[in-house]
């Protein structure tokens, strides 16, 4: 765990072993939010179509794709 000072302007300096651990370069992006009283700051993706794939895998893994999307398909001429 590495300790930060705010600066006057409330600027913080990234300390450089969390920066490589992360590969955070010089002009990347940071999203801040807050959770349960706590500042979280994560790097904002480079890509976000990269970034969303192979998410929750594993709740889909049983589900068969080709069933679903007929499924689905199905529901929206019920309507």
């Amino acid at each position: 765990m590495a300790e930060v000072k705010v600066s006057k302007k409330f600027q913080v300096v990234i300390p450089k072993e969390v920066r490589k651990d992360i590969n955070l370069s010089v002009g990347d992006q940071l999203i801040i939010r807050v959770e349960d009283g706590s500042i979280v700051m994560i790097p904002k993706p480079k890509n976000y179509t990269q970034h969303m794939l192979g998410l929750h895998k594993k709740i889909w893994k049983s589900v068969k794709v080709d069933r679903y999307v007929e499924e689905e398909r199905k529901s929206w001429s019920e309507q």
